[in-house]
């Protein structure tokens, strides 16, 4: 089928708007110093338990990024004074990926870019262990296609995400809550509108700005039906030993991004929530994301105007340090309703890092997965996915090619595999 006017030149224009970032980058530059360093080696800020993806976590990576390059001296000072003096940090990134697939039941190309503007205000308690902090992230999604990346699956037949978070959305709120540590860090607790991906099911490699992009690789490995953000929640997590902690949330089942003060409604007028409880054990908290064993219970309640049946499941991650460059996981779920994508999905792959390289990243997963029967029907055969990926730092971006590769995609029956070729690109500053 051939591609709309709308895809010709999308891959340009995502390549023009990077060029004129380096360019004002490079302009502002004070001095050449080493490459990006990845986020592989820190306990992101005191936030205990949350992703990579959480706000502390980027703006400890983006306070890294500074000091490395140096960008502007005048910016540098600016938002360190202002972190030193009224305990505001902030950073803002852009990311664009692409698709194309060999074949597919419609468009065969998918682009879209994400620009994040996001910051925390430390309020209470500023430089002590129980400090309380206002944190916000803002987005603007917008995809240069017809069919977004977020969409692309459907598109090409498979049952799944080759990317969970480039979409055609435009303006959302992903994060406006308060963070308050307690019991100097060992407990902590988010009260606001959550992003329940950055505290379910956490590990190293689950980011889609940086690490895999395909869900099953991600956050409940593609069996959980509802994973909501911007959505007006409670998170609690804290350390039962040195070694054991606990992790538990609920949240508005039903939350919309574009218009997140609703949810005051959809929450205690419809009451239907999805929560979650997690234990984990990991050999020592330096190492929560290097050596890291938990299991997840979760469920969510029914959701009668969108028409989706209430859902329960298990997930569980084992990631094991294999050297120091070398990480492997093993990771799946199984869920009950919900209209989750999988019903039963195991992952398994490594990561490899390169320092010699600039601290290049290597990623490979492969997947096993059972697609849901109530929504693809009862002849739904199972699913495998491959992603293979190559994180290239330079100075001023990350560029990321990835292949995607799917075995028996449920909805495309002319083909027996299915190749999706991808390229992502980043910036912060």
């Amino acid at each position: 089928m051939a591609v709309s006017l709308k895809n010709k030149g999308s891959f340009l224009r995502c390549f023009t708007i990077l060029a004129v970032l380096t360019c004002f980058v490079s302009a502002a530059a004070a001095s050449e110093t080493g490459p990006i360093e990845p986020d592989t080696n820190t306990t992101y800020d005191n936030g205990y338990f949350t992703s990579q993806n959480a706000v502390e976590s980027l703006l400890a990576s983006d306070r890294r990024k500074m000091r490395k390059e140096d960008i502007s001296k005048r910016y540098k000072s600016w938002k360190a004074s202002l972190k030193k003096d009224d305990g505001f940090d902030f950073g803002i990134d852009y990311h664009v990926v692409g698709f194309h697939a060999t074949a597919s039941n419609g468009d065969k190309d998918a682009t879209s870019g994400v620009v994040r503007l996001f910051g925390n205000w430390e309020l209470v308690g500023r430089g002590t262990e129980n400090s309380g902090s206002l944190v916000f992230k803002v987005e603007h999604r917008q995809a240069y296609t017809a069919v977004s990346p977020v969409d692309f699956g459907a598109e090409v037949g498979y049952a799944g995400l080759f990317q969970s978070t480039f979409s055609d959305q435009k303006g959302r709120l992903t994060n406006l809550y308060w963070k308050q540590n307690l019991l100097d860090s060992r407990m902590m607790v988010y009260a606001g509108f959550l992003d329940v991906t950055d505290y379910v099911d956490v590990y190293l490699m689950a980011s889609p700005w940086d690490g895999f992009g395909n869900l099953v690789f991600a956050t409940g490995s593609a069996t959980i039906g509802s994973l909501p953000d911007g959505a007006l929640g409670v998170m609690a997590s804290g350390w039962l030993t040195d070694k054991m902690y606990v992790v538990a949330g609920i949240a508005d089942a039903n939350p919309d991004q574009k218009k997140p003060f609703d949810g005051f409604n959809t929450l205690f007028e419809e009451g239907e929530t999805f929560k979650s409880l997690e234990f984990g054990w990991t050999t020592s908290k330096e190492r929560l994301f290097f050596d890291n064993f938990h299991l997840t219970l979760w469920q969510v309640d029914e959701r009668e105007k969108a028409g989706i049946p209430s859902g329960k499941g298990l997930s569980f991650s084992l990631v094991k340090t294999l050297n120091e460059n070398m990480m492997a996981f093993l990771r799946g779920g199984r869920s009950d309703g919900s209209g989750s994508i999988l019903e039963t999905s195991v992952s398994a792959g490594i990561g490899y890092l390169q320092p010699e390289y600039n601290n290049n990243v290597l990623g490979v997963g492969l997947n096993w997965g059972q697609p849901n029967k109530e929504v693809y029907g009862d002849d739904a055969e199972d699913q495998g996915t491959m992603e293979v990926f190559y994180r290239v730092n330079t100075k001023y971006f990350q560029i990321t090619p990835s292949l995607q590769v799917i075995v028996n995609p449920v909805s495309n029956t002319d083909k027996n595999v299915v190749a999706v070729f991808g390229l992502r690109l980043g910036t912060q500053f």
